[in-house]
């Protein structure tokens, strides 16, 4: 099968379709928990000013020029206590042009939107594993095929709610998980941060 479009795979896998919200810094292994029910009420008819999601199309000093699924342009403020993952926590030099995005924060009288927080290529799949080799695992998404990459010293499994752990030996063809990850631009490939699997 073709690599997945960005806004097509972005659509149907970014954290299941639903926005990101709050400024949690993220744990090693569990960038879920920073994705909660919003503390505020909103408006549905309206776009919410303080979250901006879409892919960055150009850097400049500590501000990310993104263009949003719907062709809005951001501009988004990275400061120094802007927590940032990408797959794991990590640093403003870790970002790069072609990555997607969300980001919530406050928006600014100039426009821009000053970021508490930054998921970087951040997806959240329910799929099931077709198939598993040493450090890779095979998904169905939706009837999209994903390649589901382990990475060392990061991936971590949970079994029916149990502490993460790092043995991903209990996970089985056939079974239905949901990966938390981040997505490979224009590829439809993840690297793996959380596994949740029934054992």
């Amino acid at each position: 099968m073709s690599s997945l479009g960005r806004r097509r795979f972005l659509s149907s896998a970014a954290l299941g379709g639903a926005a990101v919200v709050g400024a949690t810094a993220f744990g090693s292994v569990a960038p879920e928990q920073a994705l909660a029910s919003p503390s505020l009420e909103l408006d549905p008819a309206l776009p919410d000013p303080n979250f901006a999601e879409g892919r960055i199309s150009a850097i400049t000093g500590s501000m990310l020029m993104v263009t949003g699924s719907d062709r809005t342009l951001h501009r988004i403020h990275v400061t120094d206590g802007t927590s940032l993952w990408k797959l794991r926590p990590t640093t403003f030099d870790a970002i790069k042009v072609g990555d997607g995005l969300y980001a919530r924060g406050l928006k600014l009288d100039d426009g821009t939107l000053a970021a508490d927080s930054v998921w970087v290529n951040i997806v959240n799949l329910t799929a099931h594993i077709t198939a598993m080799e040493r450090d890779v695992l095979h998904l169905d998404h939706h009837g999209d095929r994903v390649v589901g990459h382990v990475v060392a010293g990061t991936t971590a499994a949970v079994y029916n709610d149990t502490p993460a752990v790092s043995d991903l030996s209990l996970l089985q063809v056939g079974k239905h998980v949901q990966v938390i990850g981040a997505w490979r631009p224009d590829t439809n490939e993840v690297d793996i941060a959380t596994v949740f699997a029934a054992a």
